[in-house]
């Protein structure tokens, strides 16, 4: 028999093309060693140009899903991406609290690469007041960071000030991911934890394929945690595995191409 491996779940969207969502969340798990389940809380058909259509599951078979993987199989990490309405929040959270799940990544995922719409305005608040306190890392890119704080964010600084911001809201850690900030030759993402400020950089990729990036970082740091790092250490692991998926990436489609999840893999045959 093989030793007990540690399990992470992911409660997402799912990408029919793919790249992002559930399908790259359960990739990146596979490819840094643990074991992944899913809790599909959105379908939606897109593909590396854009999203053509999102059907919600029914919030009940959000929770009923949860239900089915935590009180037979349990998770020592979650990660929760695309809640695309406030009372698919509201179920996710409620059963987050009857599980006693606490070791939580939250990329609060509310605009596809290609500029559509994933969350609706009352869900942004939702999360505000029923998962943010429940969550020990929370992930947001630098517009997600602006939506949650209202603040204009156009410098590493600015990052700091609003993740200063995102953690009075009650996040334990939280990751402002520099990826969309203008002018700076590195990708920085600044990390405020209980030590304070450690900011991460890795040389710009010059490519278009970045479809599904957040999604690949916050499953990173998900899988870590499930094997017991410490938040600082899973930052920065999810940090080299990102910048490695996109140095390999794959040209496909005409759009935003996928990353490439098992590169990791492929480097250590």
């Amino acid at each position: 028999m093989g030793q007990f491996p540690a399990r992470a779940l992911t409660i997402a969207g799912s990408d029919s093309g793919g790249g992002a969502g559930i399908q790259a969340d359960l990739k990146t798990f596979t490819a840094l060693g643990v074991y992944g389940m899913s809790v599909i809380t959105s379908v939606t058909a897109q593909n590396t140009v854009s999203v053509l259509g999102i059907n919600d599951l029914p919030p009940e078979f959000v929770g009923l899903q949860m239900d089915a993987v935590l009180a037979d199989i349990g998770a020592d990490a979650v990660k929760i991406g695309m809640l695309s309405n406030a009372d698919i929040v509201s179920a996710v959270a409620r059963k987050l609290r009857e599980h006693g799940q606490g070791n939580v990544v939250l990329d609060p995922v509310m605009v596809s690469k290609g500029g559509s719409v994933l969350m609706e305005a009352a869900a942004r608040e939702a999360i505000k007041k029923n998962l943010f306190g429940l969550v020990r890392i929370i992930t947001p890119n630098i517009p997600e960071a602006e939506v949650i704080t209202g603040l204009r964010i156009d410098s590493v600084a600015a990052m700091k000030e609003a993740a200063r911001a995102i953690k009075e809201l009650g996040p334990e850690c939280v990751v402002v991911k520099g990826g969309h900030l203008a002018g700076e030759p590195d990708a920085v993402d600044v990390l405020l934890d209980g030590e304070g400020f450690f900011e991460l950089r890795a040389p710009r990729v010059d490519t278009k394929n970045t479809h599904g990036t957040g999604c690949t970082f916050s499953a990173a740091v998900c899988a870590s945690l499930a094997k017991g790092a410490r938040p600082r250490e899973a930052v920065r692991a999810a940090k080299e595995y990102v910048t490695g998926a996109i140095e390999s990436s794959f040209h496909l489609g005409s759009g935003n191409g996928p990353l490439n999840h098992f590169w990791k893999m492929k480097e250590g045959e």
